[in-house]
C-alpha cells in the first residue's frame, strides 16, 4: 500500500511539474508575441513620424515642394504630395487628420475659413506670396476699356475685395470707404464704365478669359494659365507691407501640430536659400519668397 501511494504522489508531481512547465512555455511564446507586436507597431509609428503629407495646389506649391523634398530626405524624412485643384478640400482633410499640413492658401482665406468652417488650422510658416494680377482677355491694354465690358474676379471673400482693390488701384472702380478687405461688388460706389464685374470661382476663371475683357487672377492660377507676371496690365505692388502681411502663402497644419519636428523641418526647407533661389529663378516675380 505504501509502495503504491509513494507511487501516485510521484505521478502526481511528474504531472504537477509537467504543466508548469506547459505553462511557462505558453507564457514565454505569448509574452514574445506580444512584444514583436509592440516593436511592428513602434516601427510603423516611427515611419509615420518620418513621413509628411502635403495637399497643394499643383503651381507652384507642389512644383516648389518637388524641389524640398531632397533636402527634407537628408535629414530622414519622406515628403508625399497630393494635388488638389480647389480651395475647399486642402483644409478638409488638414483638418480631418488625413494630411499633415497643405500648401496653396494665403493667410487671410486660411482665417476666412475658420471663421465659416469652425476648422481650426494654423500658420505654421509662411513661404511666398504671390502678386495678384490683371491680365488679358478679350482686351489687352486697359486704355481700351468701354462701356459694358466684363472683367472677370474671384468670388471667394479674401481674394475678390483683393482684386476689387487692385482695379481701384488702378482707376477702373471706387470702393466705399472702409470696405477694406472685406469689399464686394456691392461697395463700388463709381463705375464710370458701367463694367459688369463676375465672380467666379477662381479656378474656373481662366477658361473664362476669351469671353470677358480682362481677368484677375490669383498667381498660381495665372502660372497654370500660362501667364507669367509680363503679361499682366496690372499687378500688386509686391513690396507692399500689406500684400506680405494679409497674402502670405503659408504652410497650414491643425492646431496643435505646428511645433512637431516634421513639420518644422518642412518649413525650414521651404524657407531655405536653395528653395529662395529656385523660385525667383523659375517664377521671375509671380512668386516671391518671403523672407
Amino acid at each position: 500500500m505504501k509502495k503504491f501511494i509513494a507511487l501516485v504522489l510521484a505521478l502526481t508531481l511528474a504531472l504537477t511539474l509537467t504543466a508548469c512547465g506547459s505553462t511557462s512555455t505558453a507564457g514565454d511564446a505569448t509574452q514574445d508575441a506580444a512584444q514583436d507586436a509592440a516593436q511592428d507597431t513602434a516601427a510603423q509609428e516611427s515611419a509615420e513620424d518620418n513621413t509628411i503629407t502635403v495637399a497643394a495646389s499643383a503651381t507652384p506649391h507642389a512644383e516648389i515642394l518637388e524641389q524640398v523634398k531632397p533636402i527634407l530626405e537628408e535629414q530622414g524624412y519622406q515628403l508625399e504630395v497630393k494635388v488638389f485643384s480647389d480651395y475647399v478640400q486642402p483644409n478638409e482633410v488638414v483638418e480631418s487628420g488625413e494630411f499633415d499640413a497643405n500648401y496653396f492658401q494665403h493667410i487671410n482665406y486660411l482665417n476666412e475659413f475658420n471663421e465659416s468652417r469652425g476648422t481650426h488650422l494654423v500658420n505654421a510658416g509662411s513661404i511666398h506670396y504671390e502678386p495678384l494680377g490683371i491680365y488679358p482677355g478679350a482686351k489687352s491694354d486697359l486704355a481700351e476699356l468701354a462701356k459694358g465690358d466684363t472683367i472677370a474676379v474671384p468670388n471667394d471673400p479674401t481674394n475678390e475685395a483683393r482684386a476689387l482693390a487692385l482695379l481701384e488701384a488702378n482707376g477702373i472702380i471706387t470702393l466705399a470707404e472702409g470696405a477694406g478687405l472685406t469689399a464686394t461688388v456691392n461697395d463700388i460706389v463709381e463705375n464710370p464704365n458701367e463694367l459688369e464685374i463676375v465672380e467666379i470661382e477662381a479656378a474656373q476663371i481662366p477658361r473664362m478669359a476669351s469671353e470677358v475683357s480682362f481677368v484677375v487672377l490669383n498667381g498660381n492660377y495665372a502660372l497654370e494659365a500660362g501667364y507669367t507676371s509680363a503679361d499682366a496690365v496690372a499687378l500688386e505692388d509686391a513690396q507692399s507691407e500689406s500684400i506680405k502681411e494679409n497674402f502670405v502663402n503659408i504652410i497650414a497644419v491643425k492646431e496643435g501640430n505646428e511645433n512637431l519636428p516634421k513639420i518644422q523641418a518642412l518649413v525650414e526647407a521651404l524657407k531655405s536659400e536653395t528653395i529662395q533661389n529656385y523660385i525667383n529663378e523659375t517664377y521671375n516675380g509671380s512668386v516671391v519668397p518671403f523672407v
